[in-house]
């Protein structure tokens, strides 16, 4: 998947003009009011109809005039169609926000406190990052979306790891209930142990300089305790646990492919769907297109949890929001839009059509049948979603730096240049740590 980066004005303005959005407009008898809503152009093919419709739902029951537009990512349309309506002050009511972009434009998006405030005590407490990411000086700056959110734990080769590592996947990570045996063993120890004996269809650890390398990598960190910058913007890199991460990613990166430092996105993707890699850290994408186009490897593939650290078992999490501008024309029905579209049943509905690759905030929508039905093999992706059975953390990388910290670290795949500086190039662990200490500081000014 990819990852969001800063989009400067002037290309902003240079560059609005080219985003090209695909429109659906939905009218009803009698309209008491018109909203614009921009989401996000969802990659699985139907889940914008199915958005449409329950759009069309909601506008019926509130006699609203909708326009919406659902906005690629692709070549960053998405980033810069919000930059251009933050700069301009005008534009959709309701937008679609990826991970980092609430904290960006917090000072010109409406507080929805109202609507989480009733979100929560429906379906209870949201994310810890749901805080860090879209509450700024006390206040909710928009919801966490149902579509586009997503995690990305292990998908693993069944076959390729019963054969040659001796787990039984299934058994240790099963579609139901508690975690099975093995699992309080599966660390970060024991996955240089998988990867060495796995080594003829290596684990696809990407490690360039985009969002699947930079979440991975954020967990990897977060296991070991190994924090760049602390909750208080104090640099913290030049620690013990930093280096036991950095040695530790030197001896595991000797047996994965030697051009995983230029991988992007869909690198692993390819990798595991060809049946070159027995394993990637990513959300059911790659599984899908394995069923439909590599259907002896798609059967053999199982979702489960990242391996444990010192400090905690953690799963990347990359989230999308729903927001709504202070400048909007209709804030009253965005709102309301916002918060229908995030209770159980239409969430249930938006999940169902992904199939099972967005993620609702609330634990309570765990339940949803999608996960433990899907197939083949059946309940392959039960664990995709984060339960409490796994006792693991969401994480997201350079956390808990302060957010304005923390997504520069991210957008410079600062951890991601610390492995490759190492594991790669040969430079002392020391040299490099002294490196990032540079870098932190300028992120810091």
């Amino acid at each position: 998947m990819k990852g969001t980066r800063r989009v400067s004005r002037r290309s902003v303005l240079r560059s609005a003009a080219a985003a090209a959005l695909p429109l659906v407009h939905v009218r009803t008898a009698g309209a008491a009011g018109r909203l614009t809503v921009g989401f996000w152009d969802h990659w699985v093919p139907g889940c914008n109809d199915v958005m449409r419709k329950l759009v069309e739902t909601w506008a019926a029951r509130t006699k609203t005039e909708v326009q919406l537009d659902f906005i690629t990512s692709v070549g960053s349309k998405l980033l810069i169609t919000i930059a251009a309506e933050a700069e301009a002050k005008t534009g959709h009511d309701v937008m679609a926000f990826a991970t980092w972009e609430v904290q960006n434009h917090a000072g010109d998006l409406e507080p929805m406190d109202e609507q989480v405030k009733r979100l929560s005590a429906k379906y209870g407490t949201l994310p810890k990052l749901a805080d860090y990411l879209a509450n700024v000086e006390g206040s909710y700056r928009a919801v966490p979306a149902i579509v586009g959110s997503q995690y990305k734990p292990a998908c693993s080769r069944i076959d390729l790891f019963r054969q040659f590592a001796g787990m039984d996947l299934p058994a240790m990570f099963p579609a139901a209930g508690q975690m099975g045996p093995g699992y309080d063993q599966w660390i970060w120890e024991t996955f240089l142990t998988a990867a060495e004996k796995l080594a003829a269809t290596p684990f696809g650890l990407t490690m360039g300089q985009t969002s699947d390398a930079v979440d991975w990598v954020g967990a990897l960190f977060l296991g070991f305790g190994a924090e760049l910058v602390d909750a208080k913007g104090a640099i913290t890199v030049k620690s013990d646990n930093v280096r036991k991460v950095l040695d530790y990613a030197r001896r595991l990166m000797k047996f994965v492919p030697a051009d995983v430092y230029s991988w992007d996105d869909a690198s692993n993707n390819r990798a595991l769907i060809s049946g070159k890699s027995a394993l990637i850290f990513n959300p059911p994408s790659a599984w899908a297109v394995a069923v439909r186009d590599n259907p002896s490897v798609g059967s053999q593939c199982w979702t489960h949890p990242m391996p444990a650290g010192e400090h905690g078992r953690y799963v990347p999490y990359l989230p999308f929001f729903w927001g709504v501008w202070k400048f909007a024309q209709n804030k009253s029905a965005a709102k309301d839009l916002i918060e229908w579209l995030s209770e159980r049943e239409q969430a249930q509905v938006l999940c169902t059509a992904s199939p099972g690759y967005d993620i609702p905030p609330f634990d309570s929508m765990l339940d949803f049948r999608v996960w433990s039905e899907e197939q083949p093999p059946k309940g392959t992706l039960y664990n995709y979603p984060l339960r409490p059975t796994h006792r693991a953390e969401a994480s997201i990388a350079a956390y808990p730096a302060p957010p304005e910290i923390a997504v520069q670290i991210y957008n410079q795949a600062t951890m991601t240049k610390m492995i490759a500086k190492v594991a790669q190039s040969g430079q002392k662990i020391d040299d490099v740590i002294a490196w990032a200490e540079g870098e932190l500081a300028g992120f810091a000014r």
